[in-house]
Parts: structure tokens; sequence; C-alpha cells
């Protein structure tokens, strides 16, 4: 065999190696769990080790197949899952919409700011996200308590009598998201106006655009997939979000998330715990895939 048609062969290998890395990945860290997790959710609760009866059994040359739909239909029938879904929905919408206010102007910033300036800057961004998240969200249930920073503060200036009721409260919560995930808005925001062509805004000066109209008509258009990544990378995790409704919200803060570890942990239900976390996957399909969308026709543009 040639020398050339071994290079060949070992550049399909290589190629073929490199594309069925990513497909493993997926299927050890998402096909595999997400089917045992559907197969729990189609289960009947037990009170035993693991804490559900088999869905699949096998006796006398015959294979039996239990699925419970009940632990869906419990979700339709009680009121508590779909308020939760619906209070998950609602904060992620606002901390979506919060970190969008305050991520654009930040990444817009940065990327207008000298070259040496914008890495200080990024990494002035990114530097909290390398303590643990949990002592942030704790640092941050400092700052908002009856007696905390921030209302000593304002009584400190006189722009508050009594201390203001923050903890506790689904305010709270939304100041933990948008601090938490405002870093995945910045970053895509700023990678998209960092690259945007200088050429066309000096044009709309020349031409006598007011600066308003310029971002109006041109940079916001253009930032559009930064706007679209960013918004996504905020708010799939937010739905799921646990820790900061947990620590910072009060009762009336009912996430998907809270409920799901009450379920699992509390009541020791896996099946409808699982069930209420296929049935989330299902309402992110929608983000998701417009998020994919998007990706790929920029990608096509780019090409």
């Amino acid at each position: 065999m040639s020398k050339r048609k071994k290079g060949f062969r070992f550049a399909i290998r290589g190629r073929h190696f490199t594309l069925g890395f990513p497909f493993l990945w997926l299927t050890l860290f998402f096909a595999l769990p997400f089917a045992i997790v559907l197969k729990i959710s189609f289960s009947t609760a037990a009170i035993a080790i693991p804490p559900y009866e088999p869905t699949f059994t096998y006796a006398d040359q015959l294979l039996n197949v239990a699925l419970n739909l009940g632990n869906y239909l419990l979700l339709l029938d009680d009121a508590l899952y779909y308020t939760a879904y619906l209070g998950s929905l609602k904060m992620a919408l606002v901390a979506t919409l919060g970190c969008l206010l305050l991520g654009y102007p930040m990444a817009y910033a940065i990327a207008r700011a000298p070259a040496k300036m914008q890495t200080v800057l990024l990494l002035l961004i990114m530097l909290p996200s390398w303590t643990s998240f949990l002592i942030r969200v704790y640092a941050w249930m400092g700052l908002l308590a009856d007696t905390g920073l921030i209302n000593n503060v304002l009584m400190w200036l006189g722009v508050i009598n009594e201390p203001l009721k923050i903890m506790n409260t689904d305010i709270a919560v939304y100041i933990g998201l948008i601090y938490a995930y405002l870093p995945f808005m910045v970053l895509p925001l700023y990678a998209n106006l960092v690259k945007m062509d200088m050429s066309l805004l000096e044009a709309a000066a020349d031409l006598g655009s007011r600066s308003i109209n310029t971002f109006w008509n041109i940079t916001l258009p253009l930032s559009k997939g930064g706007v679209i990544a960013g918004s996504m990378l905020v708010f799939i995790p937010s739905v799921g979000e646990f820790v900061i409704p947990e620590l910072l919200g009060g009762p009336d803060s009912l996430m998907i998330g809270k409920v799901l570890w009450q379920e699992f942990f509390n009541n020791r239900d896996w099946p409808v715990a699982s069930a209420l976390a296929i049935v989330m996957l299902g309402l992110l399909i929608i983000p998701i895939t417009l998020f994919h969308h998007y990706q790929a026709r920029d990608l096509e543009k780019e090409a």
C-alpha cells in the first residue's frame, strides 16, 4: 500500500475519532442519564432502595413492562406543579431581561475600550465566578438582610427610616439570578460587538446620523446574534435554578428546581421528581432549538 493511501486512511480514522468523541460524550453524559430518568418517571414509588418499583421485569421467559402514567397526570392535577413551572419561567424571563439591560452597556463599553483595557475589564467580569457559587450567594444574604450592608447604608444616608424587606422575597431572587448569570450575557455580547465592522458606524456618522439612530439601526441589529446567545445562556439555567431561590427567596418564591429537590430528597418520590425533570426539559427544548437555529444560521453567514 502506498504511503499516500496509508496517510489518507489515517486521516479518515482521525476524522471519525474526532467526530465520534462528541457523540460519545453526549451519549454518556446526556442520553444515558436522560434515559434512566425517563425510565424512573414511568415507575411507581415504593419504600425500598432505590425508592421505586422496576419498570421492566423478566420472569418465566416473559418480559413485563409496567408504565405508570400517573406521575405525569399528577403534574396536571396538582396546581403546585404548574404554578412552580410558571414561577420559574417568569423569574427566568425577568432575570434574562435584567441581565440584558445591564449586560449590553457593559459589553458595549468593553468592546469600545482600548485593547489593553479590554482584557482587564473582562477579567473583572469573570473574577467573581472563580470563587464558590454558594459562598457568593451567602454573601448576598449578608448584603440583603434587614441588618445587612444595603439597609445600613441607606439608613445612614437618611434615605429610609426603617429597613427594607428584601431578603426572602422575589426581589432577592431576581437580584441573585441577575448577579449570578450576568457574565453569561456579557461575554457573548462582547464577542459579537468586538467583531463589528466599525466602517459602518463611521459611514453613518459621516452621513449625519445621530448616535441613538446609529445604535438602533446598525449596532443593535448586528448584535442580534450576541443578544440571542446571551439570553439563552441566562434563561436556560435560570429556569432550573435551586440554590438562589432556596437561600434568598421566601415561601412564595416557588421555582421548579426547589420543588424538584423537595420531591427527590424530602418526599423520596423519585418517579414524580423524574417526571418533573422530564417536563422541565421539554419546556427548555423550545429556547434550545431557537438557540441552535440562530447559531447555525450565523455560522452559515460567516462561512
